[in-house]
């Protein structure tokens, strides 16, 4: 949430036209990407217009891929890259369109209204919307392809082929619940691709939109293995079964959809929730074969129909290479101030440059713990309060956390730690202003992402001087003990005096206890970090203007990619070919796509990549000199005043705005209900039955004034 002040200018105005001009162009093409796919199973695609496409890209440079190119891929990547460019200019102006939200009416708070859906659980009424789109057009791809499929076979036509009228359908009906499957897996990837463009123009992140990926990918494994099937009791039944070893040269590969198949069922297998929360360790490590799906998927129906689904995952694979850049770096820690309830709050430098909206995650790896282990947290700090720190709170719930833990609580810690960090990612703009009152409603750990928008909140009302919403935090606990996570609300800057004129109610619930806990409690810790000369800040991967380097990354890449293919294609498999798609390997030919497509990524983000470290560097030194020109901190740095226990600052505002309530939970519909503001935001987090209780109240109707919104949460 950018909460500086708004300020129109003479090039706010123009970035406002040339934006309005870009998100024209970008929603004709999206309707035309859109109306496309409706098209594709009709006679009309596939007899008329498919065969003029062709006609005019079947060029000796690109084969039949050019038509897929330029029909399935080009739309998609064009933008990608061209939202990039919006993104960049929207974050230039996003003070003026806050404003404008702030004063202005929602027009779409009824279709944000949330809808209890058993199987899928919270959805807004315009998720709900699209969905029933979705499954319309899937009805509708299906039931034209079998209907096509199934008018072209006749008793003479399966005779020809030696088949009943029965087996013949079986297998056309086979074919094309794989052909539906592919139109899922077109958007399996972009919900997975965090630094994703295309999800930010939907308003949508990463985090926020993995229960997408998750119904996408149950959905592609049902049809695929529908599909596989429906294929081994046609080819049992026609007395083909030996189609299950054929690796054909220039045409389907059936081993390769096999193997293909095998990997999604041995990753799906691991996705369902009680496998995933007991054994997470094991999803974590099985979704890696993503990788031979992917791969065995593309070798099975060839690198030109592979172009349907090229575009998401081609964005994935640029987002997961500049991540994998971000992960080589080890980052400046700073400390570790370790809480009595087993919470450990972790500090890092950071760049000024670096500006991040709260709720904003990363993921961290602790090389000490596991090398291959990446486990996403909620940010708590705020990138405009605290310009020089980031901090996530980690809780010692699983196994991995409590290592951590443990490692930093023992009398001999450690005096330095690696980490290694990708991210932050999160929404680009939020809009917590446009509320009188928030009502944040909170269970354990729940509580990390509120730290981060309260402390925005406060640098809104007591730096800039804007009006901002009043606050009701309502965090439950289960012990006494993790009271001590509400001491990290305030920022460790200056006195609470700075924020006096800063609406902020506090009803803490201790559910298993009825009495206060007595005095004997343990002391905090803040173990101080030795950096490394090695060790940077956290800084953005891509400079301050990210969008717009990304945008080029994924131009420059794919032009890159044109180039290589039509170089291969022109001078080594056509005067093989000839274009006949029937004598050069299709393996071959996948293979080599695949490897010029990662090459072409390789070059493209690692010229941007070297471009922006080298600018990170500098600021890098300027940091090292400050702190190293600076062994007193002054009284108002967050170095001097984090050396103090949290229950000595000077909290006495935070104190008296708390009342503590033990052996109860929270009356939300009562507390809901009682509020007469014209508008209040009631902010989620936390177990699933919190989440659905608050949903329905606020879906209702009995409370025109409550505006439900589920916060996501790592920790």
């Amino acid at each position: 949430m950018d909460t500086r002040v708004a300020t129109r200018s003479p090039q706010a105005g123009g970035n406002s036209v040339v934006q309005g001009m870009i998100m024209a162009l970008l929603v004709v093409v999206s309707a035309g990407y859109i109306f496309i796919w409706i098209m594709v199973p009709t006679n009309t695609f596939k007899q008329h217009w498919l065969l003029k496409i062709r006609a005019e890209s079947n060029t000796t440079y690109f084969g039949s891929q050019g038509a897929n190119f330029l029909v399935f891929t080009f739309p998609v990547l064009f933008v990608a890259a061209l939202g990039c460019v919006f993104l960049h200019l929207g974050k230039k102006r996003s003070n003026e369109h806050d404003s404008k939200r702030r004063d202005g009416k929602n027009r779409t708070v009824a279709w944000k209204r949330p809808v209890i859906i058993k199987g899928l659980g919270i959805v807004s009424r315009i998720e709900l919307a699209f969905l029933v789109m979705f499954i319309a057009l899937l009805v509708w791809f299906y039931t034209v392809y079998v209907r096509n499929g199934f008018d072209s076979i006749t008793p003479k036509s399966a005779a020809k082929s030696g088949m009943k009228v029965w087996q013949a359908k079986l297998g056309s009906a086979s074919l094309r619940l794989g052909l539906l499957g592919n139109l899922c897996l077109t958007l399996l990837f972009f919900p997975v691709t965090r630094g994703s463009s295309v999800l930010q123009l939907f308003g949508l992140t990463s985090e926020a939109s993995i229960k997408y990926h998750i119904w996408l990918g149950h959905t592609v494994m049902t049809l695929f293995t529908a599909h596989g099937v429906c294929y081994i009791i046609f080819w049992a039944a026609t007395h083909q079964i030996s189609e299950m070893t054929k690796w054909a040269k220039a045409d389907i590969s059936n081993v390769a959809g096999e193997i293909a198949l095998v990997a999604g069922l041995a990753m799906w297998a691991t996705t369902f929730p009680r496998i995933r929360r007991k054994m997470f360790e094991l999803f974590f490590y099985t979704h890696h074969l993503y990788i031979i799906f992917v791969l065995f998927f593309v070798l099975h129906v060839g690198i030109a129909f592979a172009c349907l689904m090229l575009p998401g995952f081609y964005l994935f694979m640029i987002d997961r290479y500049l991540r994998f850049l971000q992960s080589r770096q080890n980052v400046r820690s700073v400390s570790a101030r370790i809480l009595p309830c087993e919470t450990v709050e972790l500090s890092f430098s950071k760049t000024k440059g670096l500006s991040y909206t709260p709720t904003s995650i990363l993921f961290l790896n602790v090389p000490s713990i596991s090398k291959l282990q990446w486990h996403p947290f909620t940010i708590t700090s705020s990138s405009n309060l605290e310009p020089e720190k980031l901090s996530v709170i980690i809780k010692g719930d699983g196994s991995w956390t409590k290592k951590l833990h443990e490692m930093l609580s023992s009398p001999s810690s450690v005096d330095h730690l690696d980490v290694s960090i990708e991210g932050p990612y999160g929404p680009t703009s939020t809009d917590f202003l446009r509320h009188e009152l928030l009502v944040m409603v909170s269970g354990g750990s729940g509580i990390t992402p509120f730290i981060s928008i309260i402390r925005e909140l406060m640098y809104a009302s007591e730096i800039l001087k804007c009006k901002t919403p009043s606050i009701l935090l309502i965090p439950s606990f289960k012990n006494s003990s993790d009271l001590t996570m509400l001491d990290l609300l305030l920022p460790i800057v200056g006195s609470p005096a700075e924020f006096s004129n800063f609406a902020l109610q506090i009803e803490a619930y201790v559910t298993r206890e009825k009495q206060p806990a007595p005095e004997g409690k343990k002391s905090l810790r803040t173990v101080w970090f030795k950096p490394k000369p090695s060790d940077s800040p956290v800084a953005p991967i891509l400079g301050k203007n990210s969008w717009l380097w990304l945008g080029a990354i994924i131009s420059a890449s794919f032009i890159i990619y044109l180039i290589f293919i039509g170089i291969l294609t022109r001078y080594y498999i056509y005067p093989i070919d000839h274009n006949t798609n029937g004598v050069y390997s299709w393996s071959s030919r996948a293979v080599l796509n695949i490897l010029f497509m990662c090459i072409s990524i390789i070059i493209a983000a690692t010229a941007a990549f070297l471009w922006n470290k080298k600018q990170n560097a500098m600021e890098n030194k300027q940091i090292q000199n400050l702190e190293g020109a600076t062994p007193v901190a002054s009284p108002n740095s967050w170095f001097y005043n984090a050396d103090r226990e949290l229950e000595s600052l000077p909290q006495q505002s935070l104190v008296l705005s708390t009342n503590l309530h033990y052996g109860e939970r929270p009356d939300l519909k009562k507390i809901l209900f009682e509020r007469k503001e014209s508008s209040v935001g009631v902010l989620v987090c936390g177990p699933k039955k919190m989440r659905h209780e608050a949903a329905n109240i606020c879906s209702s109707g009995l409370g025109a004034n409550l505006h439900f919104e589920s916060i996501s949460f790592s920790w």
